[in-house]
């Protein structure tokens, strides 16, 4: 029996209705354009190249970009199907109350990646000061930075898609013009960015090194891959369309097409820049390589695509995580203000030189998590949600005082067994992740307790949008559904 106002129903966190739907194929490839700009991808074309040959590193960054791409929008089908955010449905495989725990390590991973990239953002704003009025302390401007960041973001999705519009366009142009600059100062340093590598391998040990800059990309992404239904339920998608792959267009366009794009690309200037200055940071290769108003203009790129990268990829991913775990009491702005004061307590200008361990420690406790999520929602529900009862307190549910303790095992022995293979760390966790939870849920958990649209697998009762549902969950009400089939005026 769920009680009046209970905390699983903040107003921030209920079903996104098909009308709410604004971010359209091209939308969200505009603002891939701006996520893929980010500190990791130029530092792991600086670590590849370092023992990897130019043309093998971009080889490796397209089979990862690619492979998360895929990941991401299989898992984003919740978002889209059900307008369901990401720690809501984790209440299916972790329970009520354990969803918490995974949703907390991904919100402060989010929250220090905001921190990172305001960091790397701020150094670009110090640095355009600096030429324009001798005016040099990166602190102030990292902290100016953050707030503006986190007002875009507190304003809504559509906010976040109109900056991305405005730096999409301006940052496709911005990058191409680095790339020539920092592949001149490399040429003028007599390296030639095709053939030069600092320390070569061969053999077993060039494997290695090809599969670490694999998964240091997958890694990086898994944090996405695992929460983007928090962004793919603000996408379009059309009401009873069964076929998955025109249901998804605008995943597939931006995570599939758009990222490994782009990505691949900022992999390619971080390698360039540390063939050129021996750094894989573009703002100290830039730096050396062009002055005046060309440098500022490169410098204000770097700007602009972080914050359009923390915008959508980071704060409004932990906002919403920490929206969850407050329930009502903390809506979506107080979350954004909370990923802030996280992701600068962190320090994050101390976590730089850790950047690509963490990246494969991360990813692969978190695609542990996106191999729970994959076995629940596609093998043992078979994309059936029994929504309503994820509103519910004392609802099927909350399982053992909140718990789902297959979920919470099966995410705790695949993140270890990535831990302990760090070079195929994404591989790893999804593998060991989804099947021990499979063997757990499927023979134990929903055993006890029962699953109502495993039980009676029916698509009119708990399909979404492919039998053009809306899900409406009222605030301190019980939930309700309404079936475009039974009333004429669902929206």
């Amino acid at each position: 029996m769920s009680k009046k106002g209970n905390y699983l129903k903040s107003p921030d966190l209920l079903p996104i209705s098909h009308d709410e739907r604004k971010i359209s194929p091209f939308g969200f490839s505009v603002i891939w354009i701006g996520m893929a700009i980010v500190l990791a991808a130029f530092a792991i074309g600086g670590a590849g190249i370092q023992t990897l040959p130019l043309g093998w590193v971009i080889v490796a960054t397209i089979i990862g970009s690619v492979a998360i791409g895929i990941f991401m929008t299989i898992i984003g089908d919740i978002g889209v199907e059900h307008g369901l955010s990401f720690p809501v449905y984790m209440r299916a495989p972790f329970g009520t109350m354990g969803t918490h725990i995974p949703s907390l390590v991904r919100g402060v991973a989010a929250s220090c990646w905001f921190g990172i990239n305001t960091y790397f953002g701020a150094t670009a704003i110090n640095g355009i000061l600096n030429l324009l009025y001798g005016y040099d302390n990166w602190f102030i401007c990292f902290v100016l930075f953050a707030v503006v960041q986190l007002v875009n973001t507190a304003l809504g999705i559509k906010a976040v898609e109109r900056f991305a519009d405005l730096a999409a366009p301006i940052i496709i142009i911005i990058s191409c013009w680095m790339y020539v600059s920092l592949s001149d100062q490399a040429m003028s340093q007599g390296r030639d960015i095709w053939v030069w590598v600092e320390s070569p391998v061969t053999g077993g040990a060039a494997f290695t090194a090809f599969m670490v800059v694999v998964m240091a990309n997958m890694g990086f992404w898994a944090t996405l891959a695992a929460d983007m239904p928090s962004l793919s339920r603000y996408f379009k998608a059309p009401k009873n369309e069964r076929n998955w792959f025109k249901r998804n267009k605008a995943q597939i366009a931006g995570s599939v097409i758009t990222m490994p794009i782009v990505n691949t690309f900022m992999v390619i200037i971080g390698a360039v820049s540390y063939v050129a200055v021996l750094n894989y940071d573009p703002i100290v290769g830039l730096q050396q390589a062009a002055s005046g108003f060309i440098l500022g203009i490169l410098l204000l790129m770097i700007v602009l695509a972080q914050w359009s990268t923390n915008t959508s990829a980071n704060v409004i991913p932990a906002a919403t995580i920490f929206s969850n775990v407050g329930g009502p009491k903390v809506p979506f702005w107080v979350g954004v203000v909370m990923a802030g004061v996280v992701g600068i307590l962190v320090q994050p200008w101390s976590l730089f030189g850790i950047i690509i361990p963490a990246l494969l420690v991360i990813g692969g406790i978190l695609s542990a998590i996106v191999g729970i999520l994959f076995t629940d929602y596609y093998v043992l529900r078979k994309r059936r949600v029994n929504v309503q009862e994820l509103y519910e307190e004392y609802g099927q549910f909350r399982g053992m005082n909140g718990f789902n303790m297959a979920g919470l095992i099966a995410w705790v022995i695949g993140g270890l067994a990535a831990y302990y293979f760090p070079s195929y760390s994404f591989i790893v966790g999804f593998v060991v992740g989804a099947i021990i939870y499979y063997v757990l849920a499927k023979h134990w958990w929903f055993v006890k307790y029962k699953q109502a649209e495993i039980e009676d697998p029916s698509d009119e009762k708990y399909l979404g949008i492919t039998v053009g549902r809306d899900w409406i969950v009222e605030e301190g009400l019980d939930s309700v559904v309404v079936p475009e089939a039974t009333n004429p005026i669902n929206t």
